[in-house]
């Protein structure tokens, strides 16, 4: 039994006649009367009594249409829901977020978005990037905002450049470099080094910097969170680096920029390569000021 036998079963008992049917329903009068013929068919009786040009329904005819109606009513509402849920911008989404860009550049971000489209319920999920990855695969979450290139092997994520940041040294108040307009990392060779710990990309971010000034930190101390490394440094227990967006005003401190033309990051936004997208993570990634991408 076919859906476009039940619309043609439903014309004919509206119309009157298979003439005025095959015309409502932009089909030929014959090609209506084989489907009509098919579904009788299939039910093993008939639906209406041919009666020179017009038909009338005979007994199962007229059980039969109450549940043709039913069946053609559901189809339209669940193609009408479908319809509704597409153009709709409402409903969930769960972003992933490393721990060295989450409390700087997400806030800001999310608070925008809420206010544009109140009705989306916006979860965030901060974890460094390999857990981020795999929460992706698992469906966990839609999109994650990490440190890009990813590093890992394979073609089953799409990446997005969002922005790039410097990388600064940050170095105690009373430290003699503390008033240059920049440093390089060999000028604080045998300085006691406050790193994140292993793990966390931007460690291997400020190690790769370190490996192009020819310098082997000496790493005092390592954490999961720049306030901690910062506290430390205003301490004057040592130096560190972190990205632009960390820099901030702390009693103490002085951030000073990198004399290093390759010294930086690249934030982007990452998702599962064919997941389909829907209408809120569309709307997401634009509000990110990313290029619309297919549904």
């Amino acid at each position: 039994m076919e859906i476009h036998q039940l619309r043609y079963f439903c014309a004919v008992v509206e119309t009157g006649t298979f003439s005025r049917a095959a015309e409502r329903s932009h089909v030929s009068q014959p090609s209506l009367s084989q489907q009509i013929l098919k579904l009788e068919d299939e039910l093993g009786a008939r639906l209406f009594d041919r009666l020179g040009r017009s038909v009338r329904l005979t007994e199962v005819g007229r059980a039969f249409l109450p549940r043709a109606r039913a069946v053609l009513h559901d189809l339209e509402a669940a193609r009408s829901e479908v319809v509704e849920r597409k153009a709709s911008t409402s409903g969930s989404i769960s972003i992933g977020v490393i721990p060295t860009i989450a409390p700087y550049f997400l806030p800001g971000i999310l608070a925008a978005f809420s206010r544009k489209f109140p009705q989306v319920r916006a979860t965030v999920v901060e974890e460094i990037t390999p857990l981020l990855l795999e929460k992706l695969r698992a469906g966990t979450i839609d999109v994650a905002v990490v440190a890009l290139p990813l590093g890992v092997r394979g073609h089953e994520f799409e990446s997005f450049p969002l922005l790039q940041e410097d990388l600064y040294a940050v170095l105690p108040k009373s430290h003699p470099l503390a008033r240059r307009p920049s440093v390089s990392l060999g000028q604080l060779e045998g300085e006691p080094f406050l790193l994140l710990r292993d793990g966390h990309c931007f460690r291997e971010t400020a190690l790769g910097a370190c490996k192009r000034a020819h310098l082997n930190p000496q790493v005092v101390f390592e954490s999961g969170q720049f306030s901690s490394i910062l506290s430390m440094v205003s301490a004057g227990l040592g130096v560190s680096v972190v990205p632009e967006m960390a820099v901030e005003k702390r009693a103490g401190c002085r951030f000073v920029p990198l004399a290093d033309a390759r010294a930086g990051r690249t934030i982007g936004a990452v998702r599962l390569k064919g997941k389909s997208l829907t209408r809120v993570q569309q709307a997401f990634l634009a509000h990110l000021g990313l290029p619309p991408r297919a549904p």
